[in-house]
């Protein structure tokens, strides 16, 4: 045990060690808010070298959990999510590696203007305060999550599944090494140290003041029931109906290139396209392709009629397979009228989360870049680049599908505030 928990009793009631959780994490942001960037980024350098260091044990911990898991009958899609692997582990400290060298966000000046009577105001980027992070099935969050909240200044309480538990004790102690050795309380980065699914209605109850806000990262299940219960604001991250748009210009290397590794390259990561949609006009030459491709691939693919006529192995898709997030080798396929056809239809189906056309018509791109209302939109790429990571934030905390303070991947930056600072030489007003 991490001494941040030695003076909290974790037998006991749950009440008592939430209060205790968070009242160590609150005092824990006040320093971690005015901690230098040095002192952080040297915290991350340690946490670095504990990850890789402690691989083996990371590893054995999350083996555990995975054979609990299967033993449990769980789905492959799943334990894609929740298995790690030396190259995952890497990945994780990578991540830290570029989460160090980013710009630190805190104190950033992001505006300033003089007005008439000579005062100069700034806006000046500030820590949230104390995040609670809720998520299932995937271990790595807890790294993400821990070093986004460090490098933003600040604190965060973390509740990882019941299915993880091993997996994320294991990360977490890499974590607690990193602020020791930078002499940084251990309380800023706080992991429940129980399988009690109370303690997630404790941490959306805000804790009478102590969780600033709330983020969740999971199914359709766990998000639906933060936004229900939640008293904090909460940055929403919706599922991930992603779909793939091939418009009558769409170059098909590129469109099977591209439809293969959004839907098979991880189906269970949000990023993951779900519904294939092919312009009419295309439909003669791309329609067979793509489908075959994917269905050889492995892939079931549910379509209309269109889509049924171009592959006898195509099932017949229902009404509830138009806008369902899979997380699976699943995709549902149907034939639309051209740009507007797409839009429309994503409109209609999507969760505005990420959604992709390939094309050679610039307008044809332009037009959907520009009406499509999803946090991210792409051209020529895959869905999977949906990922804090790949825009270059060596890490995200989810990926927000609201509109408000942050969308799209919750890196360090999206992780701050703003004040104003006022400075005057004597102003007073009329």
């Amino acid at each position: 045990m991490n001494t941040a928990l030695k003076a909290i009793d974790v037998s006991a009631d749950l009440p008592a060690l939430m209060t205790e959780l968070v009242k160590g994490a609150r005092a824990a942001a006040r320093v971690l808010a005015l901690a230098p960037p040095e002192q952080k980024n040297a915290a991350l350098a340690a946490i670095e070298r504990a990850i890789r260091a402690n691989a083996q044990k990371i590893l054995a911990a999350n083996a555990e959990d995975v054979a609990e898991a299967r033993a449990g009958g769980t789905t492959s899609a799943f334990l894609d999510r929740l298995t790690l692997t030396q190259a995952r582990v890497d990945a994780m400290a990578d991540g830290v590696a570029t989460v160090r060298e980013i710009a630190d966000p805190v104190g950033a000046v992001t505006e300033s203007w003089q007005r008439p009577n000579g005062m100069t105001i700034e806006r000046v980027r500030v820590p949230l305060g104390v995040i609670g992070v809720i998520f299932e099935s995937r271990p790595n969050v807890a790294a993400d999550a821990g070093v986004l909240c460090l490098k933003s200044g600040n604190a965060v309480i973390l509740r990882g599944g019941s299915d993880s538990f091993r997996s994320c004790r294991a990360i977490h102690e890499c974590l607690v090494q990193g602020l020791r050795e930078a002499g940084l309380p251990e309380a800023a980065i706080m992991l429940v140290p129980t399988r009690d699914r109370a303690a997630v209605g404790l941490m959306l109850s805000g804790m009478n003041g102590g969780i600033d806000v709330i983020v969740p990262r999971g199914g359709k299940s766990l998000v639906a029931r933060v936004e229900a219960e939640a008293r904090v604001p909460v940055f929403a991250h919706l599922e991930g109906v992603n779909h793939v748009y091939i418009d009558a210009s769409a170059n098909p290397d590129m469109a099977k290139s591209i439809v293969l590794n959004a839907k098979m390259r991880r189906t269970g990561v949000c990023g993951a396209a779900e519904a294939l949609l092919v312009d009419r006009a295309a439909a003669a030459t791309q329609l067979k392709p793509l489908v075959s491709m994917l269905i050889d691939a492995g892939c079931e693919v549910r379509g209309d009629a269109a889509v049924q006529n171009a592959d006898a192995r195509v099932k017949p898709a229902s009404d509830e397979d138009w806008g369902t997030e899979y997380l699976d080798a699943i995709i549902a396929a149907r034939v639309v009228d051209g740009v507007d056809g797409a839009i429309s239809y994503i409109q209609n189906h999507g969760s505005r989360h990420t959604d992709a056309i390939v094309t050679e018509d610039a307008r044809a791109a332009e037009k959907f870049l520009n009406q499509v209302d999803s946090a991210i939109v792409l051209h020529n790429a895959s869905t999977q680049f949906a990922d804090g990571g790949e825009f270059g934030f060596g890490a995200e905390i989810g990926i927000a599908t609201g509109k408000f303070h942050a969308r799209g991947p919750v890196g360090a930056e999206q992780l701050t505030s703003f004040k104003y600072r006022v400075h005057g030489t004597g102003q007073t007003r009329p």
